[in-house]
């Protein structure tokens, strides 16, 4: 019940404080300009990340969730807030940005939020000592990024952000982590009311305050909510963020490839390659949506399936992964290993 009044509370004041802070975005300059790389034709509001995170804190005054982490991760969501408010308001330097990303990280890893083990199966455990902090910190700032780097399109992050923050709340729930339903369902509530305002044709973007806040939460969660989960327990997280994670993963290889630094932009994500391939900004959105639905669902078959059934599924999603990249071209046109192999394989053979 309580969980119910709060997500419908952060949907609401989410959607009625979106204009407001349109408004104020353009009054104070946090507007996105239109460039080479960039869909939109004109000038934009990017400060709907306000909207998200006062959604968010309300909805946790409502919750009031106790744990240990608590005060670790709204010190260091504030941290990462106020590095992607200032980006979307001056456009801050790389190097800032990956030092805000850094100081928040560092400081749930001081609140005991760490991968100190990854359960394996047949009751194994691998415990990482000394390789936990780095680990962790490698996690939360990837996956920050990742959820930065899908927001390319009208409500494309927002919709990817509030398939991963349900399917959490979902296996939460299942798993009785009442800490981890109440942020998910915080999260969840003011993206969703954002995203009203932000699918295409939107009226705003969430920003830098928006995407990395989001990504940095989605990161922390997903690494609280699953680090017990008895069968490859990082595994689930990975499986739930597929989309962002392999976007992310397929353009450190493009990059490499193409001879290029890892932190030069281009216009081969994902979402540029289905727009390349002829589909609308409508329908690539849905398409990486259904790809995250596909993937959320994946992830809880996963968790509840017996070893054997969890080993094939993770499988096939590998499969699939590569499948999808070589078909819309993530690495290059000319990248088909599988695509080929498949093909020969079906070849008639000659009389």
């Amino acid at each position: 019940m309580i969980t119910g009044l709060a997500l419908t509370t952060c949907f609401l004041l989410s959607l009625i404080l979106t204009p407001v802070v349109r408004k104020l975005a353009f009054k104070i300059g946090a507007t996105d300009q239109p460039n080479h790389r960039k869909v939109h034709k004109g000038a934009m509001a990017r400060l709907g990340g306000l909207s998200i995170y006062a959604a968010f804190l309300v909805g946790l005054l409502i919750l009031q969730p106790e744990n240990a982490y608590m005060p670790y991760i709204l010190t260091a969501g504030s941290i990462i807030f106020i590095t992607g408010f200032l980006d979307d308001l001056i456009e801050l330097s790389a190097k800032w940005k990956l030092l805000g990303q850094i100081a928040a990280a560092v400081i749930v890893i001081m609140g005991g939020v760490q991968v100190e083990f990854i359960n394996l199966p047949f009751d194994g455990r691998l415990y990482l000592n000394w390789f936990s902090i780095p680990l962790t910190l490698i996690w939360i700032i990837g996956i920050t990024n990742a959820i930065n780097l899908i927001d390319g399109l009208d409500g494309l992050a927002g919709g990817v952000s509030s398939i991963v923050l349900a399917t959490v709340s979902v296996l939460s729930i299942i798993q009785g982590d009442i800490f981890i339903v109440a942020l998910g369902i915080a999260l969840l509530g003011g993206t969703l009311g954002f995203l009203v305002h932000n699918f295409n044709p939107a009226k705003i973007f969430m920003g830098d305050s928006g995407a990395l806040f989001l990504g940095f939460m989605i990161g922390v969660i997903s690494l609280l909510g699953f680090k017990n989960v008895t069968i490859f327990s990082l595994v689930v997280p990975v499986i739930i963020l597929a989309v962002p994670i392999s976007d992310t993963f397929f353009a450190i290889i493009r990059r490499v490839v193409n001879k290029q630094p890892l932190s030069a932009p281009d216009k081969s994500h994902l979402h540029h390659c289905l727009l390349r391939l002829g589909y609308t900004h409508r329908q690539t959105v849905m398409i990486i949506y259904a790809m995250s639905l596909f993937f959320g669902m994946s992830a809880v078959m996963f968790t509840i399936s017996t070893l054997w059934v969890s080993l094939v599924i993770m499988m096939l999603l590998l499969i699939a992964i590569e499948l999808m990249a070589e078909f819309v071209g993530l690495v290059n046109t000319q990248y088909r290993p599988v695509m080929r192999l498949m093909n020969k394989l079906n070849l008639p053979k000659r009389p």
